[in-house]
């Protein structure tokens, strides 16, 4: 079979490897159909992330059909179109016993710290997989791991209908985010420094946006949220919107954090105590997969909106290089097998 692997930084190859077989009797064969190119993706291609090992087969956000199944499997069946929940944790702490593997310390991400999906098979455990009805895409199932981080959003804040949020930045993450925001009902205000990449929050729902390379984001926010909004997320990962964060907010808002950015940001604890904050990590997803599906059977996933190259295996390398080349105008590259 097939398997494209980061040989170097900025090389990819495609080497025939030797089809998967199961192993325990909870495990499954997927024949692998699409998979999204991830941000993490193109760090990983640009050499920039020390804590993955070369030669790795990268891609964590997939579907496919199930092709083989163990003795023991019972959540899926030969023939289901399946997408993947690509966080791998050991099970046994007390982190992932209290529900939190997404946390735990020894938690691995498919494709990242072991070897993921651009490859024409893959034998995974059962409890990773979700199936979806033949009315969905290959494709838009695809989508489905960039949603599942912005339905973990969603929980981590508690957003409700009658909420007003602040999303900042309209990447793929932050388009995610604002679809999810408006299949609850509440209102959305997304900024962003790239004027083009509003357009398409409009389009994915957002009532308001501002263009905050030029104009003010604190009277964009007053306008939308007197006295600021109940939940505020950077969907950009930077320390220096942390840092606007607290003076968005209202009293006893929310604020949502997803970068990893290792730069410190300069936040006075009196920001955070006079209005009574709360700021909420949020990292990949933690069982957030069955809400996803459900999105996904109800449509409410904008599939043309989010997916804006494809291309087929054998020209990765190309794929890789032109998502770089042209980031501002891409929000999803897909592979497809």
């Amino acid at each position: 079979m097939r398997a494209a692997k980061l040989i170097s930084a900025g090389k990819i190859e495609i080497e025939e490897t030797e089809k998967p077989v199961i192993m325990h009797p909870d495990e499954v064969l997927v024949e692998v159909k699409a998979v999204g190119i991830c941000g993490t993706d193109l760090h990983i291609f640009r050499g920039e992330r020390d804590d993955v090992e070369l030669p790795r087969v990268m891609g964590h956000e997939l579907s496919g059909i199930v092709r083989e199944t163990g003795a023991q499997v019972t959540r899926v069946k030969t023939g289901d179109r399946v997408v993947l929940d690509p966080v791998f944790a050991c099970g046994e702490c007390k982190t992932c016993k209290c529900g939190h593997v997404n946390v735990c310390s020894s938690v691995k991400c498919y494709g990242v710290q072991m070897d993921g999906g651009f490859q024409d098979y893959i034998v995974v455990e059962e409890s990773h997989l979700y199936p979806f009805g033949e009315d969905v895409s290959f494709e838009a199932a695809a989508l489905a791991e960039p949603f599942s981080i912005a339905a973990n959003i969603v929980a981590r804040t508690g957003i409700m209908p009658e909420d007003k949020v602040v999303v900042m930045g309209s990447g793929t993450i932050g388009l995610c985010i604002v679809q999810a925001i408006k299949g609850i009902g509440a209102e959305v205000l997304v900024s962003d420094v790239v004027d083009s990449k509003l357009s398409r929050a409009k389009e994915a729902g957002a009532d308001d946006t501002v263009y905050s390379r030029v104009h003010s984001l604190e009277d964009a926010v007053e306008g939308f949220a007197p006295g600021g909004a109940d939940v505020v997320i950077d969907a950009v990962g930077i320390a220096a919107l942390t840092e606007q964060m607290p003076d968005l907010a209202a009293p006893a808002g929310r604020l949502a954090v997803i970068g990893f950015d290792g730069e410190p940001a300069g936040i006075p604890p009196v920001k955070i105590t006079k209005k009574e904050l709360t700021i909420v990590g949020s990292r990949m997803n933690c069982r957030r997969f069955p809400k996803v599906m459900e999105w996904l059977r109800e449509g409410k996933i904008n599939e043309e909106l989010m997916i804006s190259r494809k291309y087929p295996v054998e020209e990765i390398q190309r794929a890789f290089e032109e998502t770089l080349a042209d980031g501002q105008d891409t929000v999803k590259t897909l592979i497809l097998f």
